[in-house]
């Protein structure tokens, strides 16, 4: 007759169970809780075994389950209760795995990792050269992805890219001219524009914007003047020094 576990338990769970028996990983998570306070090992009342913690903290893993979700998935789980060797005692809550989680750290974590990379050579399950990780998405600061925002940053990636090649292959074929900074000097010319369009249109706005050429250095240059002066004539002027209409 097949034994409970082969007919219950799911195969990997097997596997990991087979792979947690090895006094080696257990020592490991010993020696690391051993540490946490100066008499671990001789005071105080009786903790969680060892190998509990060792499996709990597999399964978090495994599972991808945070410490909550372990202490629930567990307290109801037959199966994982076995797996655990907590059988019919009291599931440890979240807090006290995120302790043992802190007392572990990263140096053990490190150690139980190499010790199952050294298991799974010997049983010639893998070869030990490769090592595959899992990442996590993590939010940050972006700047609004507009379409002219997007464009600048294809143009700076771009001519970053070529700026490279140049230096490695040396002054051959076309030579590379810096768009980054006329693309600066559009983008406030396009503010400015904003604001003119804003106080009802400018003819002069219009003309000076339909006159620059962007390979034309003098048109660039009275294009900045324009602008620096306020763009629209003495309206854009004195709107700038803050005393505009309203």
């Amino acid at each position: 007759m097949a034994d409970h576990k082969e007919l219950c338990w799911e195969r990997w769970l097997l596997e990991v169970d087979g792979l947690l028996e090895d006094e080696e990983l257990v020592k490991i998570v010993k020696r690391a809780l051993e540490k946490r306070h100066r008499h671990s090992r001789t005071r105080g009342r009786l903790g969680t075994p060892v190998e509990v913690v060792l499996r709990l903290m597999a399964l978090k893993h495994l599972r991808g389950w945070s410490f909550e979700v372990v202490e629930r998935e567990v307290r109801a789980n037959v199966v994982y209760r076995e797996f655990t060797r907590i059988g019919g005692q009291k599931v440890p809550d979240a807090k006290t795995m995120v302790r043992w989680g802190k007392a572990l750290g990263p140096e053990v974590t490190r150690a139980i990792h190499k010790r199952v990379v050294d298991l799974g050579r010997k049983r010639k399950v893998v070869s030990g050269r490769k090592l595959r990780v899992d990442t996590t998405v993590a939010e940050t600061d972006i700047h609004y992805p507009t379409d002219s925002g997007l464009l600048g940053d294809a143009v700076r990636v771009l001519t970053r890219t070529m700026k490279r090649i140049e230096r490695q292959a040396g002054d051959v074929g076309t030579r590379l001219r810096d768009r980054t900074r006329q693309r600066e000097v559009s983008t406030n010319r396009d503010w400015a524009l904003g604001d003119a369009q804003e106080r009802g249109g400018c003819g002069a706005a219009e003309r000076g914007v339909s006159e620059v050429d962007g390979d034309n250095e003098e048109s660039d240059g009275a294009s900045e003047e324009f602008f620096r002066r306020g763009g629209c004539g003495d309206e854009a002027s004195f709107d700038a020094a803050g005393a505009g209409a309203d």
